[in-house]
């Protein structure tokens, strides 16, 4: 018997099956594409929505100063209002006062005016008693303004006729410690007159210089290993304190020089005994002990006890019966100076400061 032949179909069950598992994954990716878009439009809706919550928020909060900004104008309206009349009330009043000046008759005026010359007399008067009390007491003849409102010490013996400033112009003068000296003297020029230290012993200066006494005359030397007044050319004799002009430029003479060098106490206690008259009060700033004699050392550097020989024997060749009153500015690494420098005071019936780093 003849096999029939096996007729053939598209859809066949296999067909079938491919279809729906198709179907069924076009639907999947819908649903998860549906999900995920309403996912993204509820999250953008909560993020317009608290931004349109914050507007709401700054709209309230600038209606609230909105008021208060007007209540404050209003205020300021009123104020401004009553500044206003009283401006003019106050011009009125000037007019009137004007107008009763003008009124005033040539009788009362030479009232008037033979009162004004009386009191003239007597502020005059008056004038002349302070101008002597004044030159009686003999302070403040230069104005020295500090920082700050200060009680000064007055412990120093600041009177005399003739009296002699000698400030310590060496290195020593940069800094209150060794390696500040070392650093700032291999600097410019410039730099070394604008140390705090130096710049703290001109202030000195110009303080001493405003408490001396109206009749009386000084000088002023710096020195180091040499010496020099303040005012070159003036090293022979004395000036006067009322010469307030000669004072000023002697002050601004001590801003040009720059600390250098070693100190020789012996050479300038020399000059002072060379001067003539000899000087009453001696007032000396320096922060220690002289560093060589009349010569120059031998060797670069010198120990305190070397140090302290050599002070002694300038103290030698210093003028009997004269004050010294030293002022001691800090500086470390020398022990001896505080001691012996308190002696010549006493000795000398002067008196000794060592001051704070902001005096004055």
């Amino acid at each position: 018997m003849a096999r029939r032949n096996r007729r053939f179909t598209t859809f066949s069950l296999s067909f079938l099956d491919i279809m729906s598992c198709g179907f069924g994954a076009v639907a999947l990716i819908f649903l998860i594409i549906k999900h995920g878009a309403d996912h993204d439009i509820k999250a953008e809706n909560q993020d317009l929505s608290a931004e349109v919550n914050l507007l709401q928020e700054e709209v309230e909060f600038g209606r609230e100063h909105l008021v208060l900004a007007r209540n404050t104008l209003d205020t300021t309206s009123d104020e401004l209002a009553k500044t206003q009349g009283l401006a003019r009330r106050i011009i009125e009043q000037i007019k009137e006062v004007k107008g009763n000046i003008a009124e005033i008759d040539s009788t009362n005026s030479e009232e008037d005016i033979k009162r004004l010359q009386d009191k003239l007399k007597k502020l005059e008067q008056a004038k002349k008693e302070l101008e002597a009390e004044n030159k009686k007491l003999g302070n403040n003849v230069r104005k020295f303004v500090g920082e700050g409102d200060r009680q000064y010490l007055t412990g120093l013996r600041l009177g005399g006729n003739r009296i002699l400033v000698l400030v310590d112009s060496s290195a020593s003068m940069l800094g209150d410690e060794l390696i500040k000296v070392i650093r700032a003297r291999n600097m410019s020029s410039r730099v070394k007159r604008g140390t705090e230290k130096w710049q703290r012993t001109l202030r000195t200066v110009s303080w001493l210089t405003a408490q001396f006494p109206q009749d009386s005359q000084y000088q002023i030397y710096t020195f180091n290993t040499g010496f020099r007044a303040a005012i070159p050319g003036t090293e022979d004799r004395w000036l006067n304190v009322d010469d307030h002009d000669q004072l000023d430029h002697a002050i601004k003479e001590l801003d040009k020089v720059v600390p250098e060098n070693g100190t020789s106490l012996e050479r300038v206690f020399n000059a002072v005994s060379a001067m003539s008259p000899l000087p009453d009060n001696i007032i000396l700033i320096t922060d220690g002990l002289p560093t060589q004699g009349m010569k120059k050392p031998r060797g670069a550097t010198i120990s305190g006890k070397d140090r302290r020989d050599l002070f002694r024997r300038a103290v030698k060749v210093l003028p009997k019966d004269i004050p010294v009153n030293v002022i001691l500015a800090p500086m470390e690494g020398d022990p001896f100076a505080a001691s012996e420098f308190w002696k010549l005071a006493m000795e000398t019936q002067g008196s000794f400061l060592a001051p704070s780093r902001d005096w004055p």
